[in-house]
């Protein structure tokens, strides 16, 4: 059996390593794929024994898609973020699970978010997230430009552990979550999805991450401050799904349809929605 990993980066040579090295520990071909980094990220993932690939960054959907291009022939791929690595004992189960024959269309893998402070470090949450994909359902589309889950199907959990620095600051954090609920929410209007109630999100989200996955218990004041930042992105991106409907961001709206993914990217970045 053979198995492709691949990851996704620009310039993150401060993680990048730890996330080739477990992948190219168990995998046949790793592919780093690169948006055109210029910090030493390409010379790090080749100077490891990745084989680099550069693409301009055209959205989550179409890095993975060339990605997987990429790898060629394999029958499963693996793939991490570039600020990701495995725990303990992951790669002694992904070899195992290689071992087995495995016939499953996709497995779930325990992702830890680590909030790493000022301070102070705490374990976020933990999500189970599908990383290892059968090579005939690893398929990505331009359009996924974030959030680009595969179809929901059957996934058994396979216990090998993946450490996310999930977040480094709250502001920094509260800025992502608005870029990409703006970005989830273009996708969104584009398939004619409906909007939830926006005010009901936040509460839900803050419940979900704070009380029901620890956060708040590992984290203090630290946690609130965080998961009501990280809440913030579910209930404005049904914010921005409604003004979309109402006819706001026009000319976002065209970028989309266009698939004029890289404009559409650097105007979200930039702030320059109109």
């Amino acid at each position: 059996m053979r198995l492709g990993g691949y990851v996704l980066h620009r310039n993150n040579r401060d993680t990048l390593g730890a996330a080739l090295q477990g992948l190219l520990a168990v995998c046949d071909d790793v592919v780093a794929l690169d948006s055109l980094s210029d910090d030493g990220s390409v010379e790090l993932a080749r100077s490891l024994g990745a084989r680099s690939v550069s693409l301009p960054w055209q959205g989550y959907g179409a890095a993975r898609a060339a990605a997987v291009e990429a790898l060629g022939a394999c029958d499963y791929v693996l793939f991490l973020d570039s600020d990701e690595a495995f725990g303990p004992g992951a790669l002694e189960v992904l070899r195992a699970w290689k071992a087995s024959g495995p016939t499953e269309a996709l497995y779930r893998l325990p992702r830890r978010d680590w909030a790493e402070l000022p301070g102070r470090r705490f374990r976020y949450r933990t999500e189970w997230r599908a990383r290892l994909v059968r090579r005939d359902t690893a398929r990505w589309r331009p359009e996924m430009i974030v959030h680009e889950a595969l179809p929901r199907m059957r996934a058994p959990r396979l216990h090998a552990p993946i450490e996310h620095r999930f977040a480094t600051s709250v502001e920094r954090r509260s800025q992502k979550e608005e870029r990409y609920a703006l970005l989830w929410a273009l996708r969104a209007h584009a398939e004619g999805r409906k909007p939830k109630p926006a005010l009901l999100q936040r509460p839900a989200h803050l419940v979900r991450d704070g009380l029901l996955h620890g956060a708040f218990l590992r984290g203090g004041a630290d946690a609130w401050r965080l998961a009501w930042a990280v809440a913030g992105y579910h209930s404005a991106k049904y914010r921005y799904l409604r003004a979309l409907r109402e006819g706001a961001f026009p000319r976002m709206v065209q970028l989309y349809r266009e698939g004029a993914y890289a404009e559409l990217f650097e105007r979200v970045r930039a702030g320059q929605l109109e």
